[in-house]
């Protein structure tokens, strides 16, 4: 019985979440006139439409959040790549080296990721302005390649490696570079990926960041590009929508394609 109302309960509380993502999919179904016409009172057709049109996705290409999209995505790509390297090569140093102060240095590593990131960002912003880094790409990227909680999750991976393969590893020649590269990264798959994940979605829902550096048409990502699409006298809702749609698909199809490996590397997290 206990079992039974559990698994109601979490029904409840599933479809509770559930009903507004369903009515912002089927809003953007809709003509933005016709957005808040059924709300109230609550009936079946505010969250189903049997007319489904495909319009506003249509108008998205002709919007700014088209090329935000592809920016987005081709941002979030190099800080994945860029943003592993450096985490990864960090992450090592800290795991497989014994030197003085390293407890330390952990320790700022993993109070950087008990920072808000937002709490810094207007300084950190006059800095990359003197830089010259202001609508550029890599002024976009460079903040989210240090990440310390990717450095923390593979730094607890990397210390469950055991010390053994490393001994052997050494005896047959390899110096600590071939170490990192034919023993810690192959055995560590789960884990990059697991971080991987997380710098993905940090560049991808990132929106302060993308207001200050890139303001341009050419450098504007979509979090941005989405909240403008808001106008000061008429806001064409199915639009917004259907941007806020399309920037929602594309990280939930890359979390469930590499779920199995994040909960994995998650799991696998700290038991040294």
């Amino acid at each position: 019985m206990k079992r039974v109302s559990l698994s109601v309960l979490g029904g409840v509380v599933g479809l509770l979440f559930f009903l507004p993502l369903l009515w912002v999919v089927t809003n953007s179904l809709r003509p933005g006139s016709e957005t808040f016409a059924n709300l109230s009172p609550l009936s079946w057709q505010t969250f189903l439409e049997l007319r489904p049109t495909p319009t506003n996705y249509a108008s998205l290409l002709d919007s700014a959040i088209g090329r935000a999209t592809l920016n987005s995505i081709l941002v979030s790509a190099a800080t994945v790549v860029l943003g592993l390297a450096v985490c990864a090569s960090a992450a090592f140093g800290l795991a497989a080296f014994e030197f003085r102060g390293r407890g330390l240095l952990f320790g700022v590593v993993v109070l950087s990721f008990l920072v808000p990131f937002d709490a810094i960002a207007i300084p950190l912003s006059t800095m990359f302005r003197d830089w010259h880094l202001t609508n550029t790409f890599a002024g976009l990227v460079l903040p989210g390649i240090g990440n310390g909680m990717a450095i923390f999750l593979l730094r607890q991976f990397f210390l469950g490696i055991p010390a053994e393969l490393v001994e052997a590893g050494r005896l047959d020649g390899l110096g600590w570079f071939g170490v990192f590269r034919w023993i810690y990264l192959p055995l560590s798959k789960p884990a990059l990926i697991g971080a991987g994940l997380m710098l993905f979605l940090f560049q991808w829902q990132a929106y302060v960041w993308p207001l200050l550096i890139g303001t341009d048409a050419k450098h504007i990502l979509g979090p941005v590009a989405l909240s403008n699409l808001q106008g000061q006298n008429f806001t064409d809702y199915g639009l917004v929508f259907a941007g806020a749609v399309v920037l929602t698909v594309i990280p939930l199809v890359v979390i469930a394609g590499f779920q199995r490996y994040f909960v994995q590397s998650v799991s696998s997290t700290g038991l040294k």
